[in-house]
């Protein structure tokens, strides 16, 4: 599956293009393009077998997209119900996990505003992970270890998680479809051809709409694993975020292996940068390993900081209709314990309006 144009985010993207101030918002781009054809500037990625789209005008969103697509003459309406917001949340104090809390320890504030919370779990829940590993020419050493750390991670997450492989350079493809077998992501992940740039940002973009169209599981993860900075993508870094938050994306963990030679002080400050806004925006963590013996020790704490997490719902206080981004905290206290840290998303954009999209996508 090769990375390109799809008519259902392109319905997404509609709707959140009407919240952002004039000079943010992009282009408009026709929803479909022609067979091998690039992407318009700006306009982000989705996926598309066989390294050729072909449309398919009947394709239906599933139940646990963003909200459902229904046909309406000739295209399709997104009809959006965003009145309760999910948070995963990861409790530490100091450096070390906490995972004995209780509904009644937390506190969630929305713009300043107190929130009541509507449902709250601390189970090992089933997640959906999007496997995102640069596949460039400057990684053609360091993928035979990283693969070994990806599939230790998958090995140490839930039996009923499920995941999906993206090796990007200057494109992205999909090379294992969702699946809970290691095996076939060990094949996925072997599909090693280090070569050309670093197209990161639309990797992330179209690996973030793969799970929000087809994950199973309602909790949904993004790894990412780099050596450098974005250098040949279509989107930036703010449209990046920007995306993940308009879909209620994946919390995004980022390894960057910034060591060695080959970049500058100037490029690592700027590919480090990129990698801790996509993580701290999203709820995630970013990680700089100094060595490739680093990061089995990495993807472990990654698997054990997805397996502690707490969910906490809450239906907000704000009308779904009143656009703009909105700013979440959330605090927790314990009798006895020292200060606590929490960590988790943001905020979200809500999605109170209904866009229109032309009906067709490339699958």
């Amino acid at each position: 599956m090769r990375l390109c144009n799809n008519a259902a985010l392109a319905v997404l993207l509609a709707g959140a293009a009407l919240s952002l101030p004039a000079q943010q918002r992009p282009t408009p781009q026709p929803a479909t393009q022609a067979a091998g054809a690039q992407a318009a500037p700006g306009q982000p990625p989705s996926l598309t077998e066989d390294r050729d789209p072909v449309r398919s005008p009947d394709v239906e969103a599933p139940a646990n997209a963003v909200g459902p697509l229904k046909k309406q003459g000739e295209g399709y309406v997104l009809h959006t119900d965003v009145e309760e917001v999910v948070l995963n949340a990861t409790v530490l104090e100091g450096t070390h996990l906490v995972q004995d809390l209780k509904k009644e320890n937390f506190e969630v504030f929305e713009e300043g505003v107190k929130q009541t919370i509507i449902s709250f779990q601390h189970t090992d829940l089933p997640v959906s992970i999007a496997l995102v590993v640069d596949n460039s020419g400057s990684m053609a050493r360091k993928r035979p270890s990283v693969n070994k750390c990806a599939l230790d991670l998958i090995a140490a997450s839930n039996p009923q998680d499920e995941a999906f492989v993206v090796n990007f350079s200057d494109e992205a493809f999909v090379d294992q479809e969702f699946t809970s077998d290691v095996n076939k992501l060990r094949d996925g992940l072997s599909h090693i051809d280090s070569r050309g740039g670093t197209a990161l940002y639309d990797a992330v973009v179209g690996s973030a709409d793969e799970l929000v169209m087809d994950a199973k599981r309602p909790k949904q993860v993004l790894i990412l694993i780099t050596d450098g900075e974005d250098n040949a993508s279509q989107t930036d870094l703010p449209q990046t975020i920007r995306r993940v938050q308009d879909l209620s994306g994946p919390v995004i963990y980022s390894i960057g292996l910034l060591f060695g030679d080959e970049m500058t002080r100037a490029e690592v400050r700027q590919a480090r940068r990129a990698l801790e806004l996509l993580s701290a925006e999203t709820g995630g963590i970013a990680f700089f390993p100094k060595s490739m013996e680093q990061v089995d020790e990495i993807a472990a704490e990654v698997a054990r900081d997805i397996r502690s997490q707490y969910t906490i719902g809450y239906h907000s206080t704000k009308p779904t209709t009143e656009p703009g981004f909105r700013r979440v905290q959330v605090v927790a206290q314990a009798k006895g314990a020292g200060k606590l840290t929490v960590r988790t998303r943001t905020g979200y954009y809500p999605v109170g309006h209904v866009a229109k999209g032309n009906g067709t996508a490339s699958r």
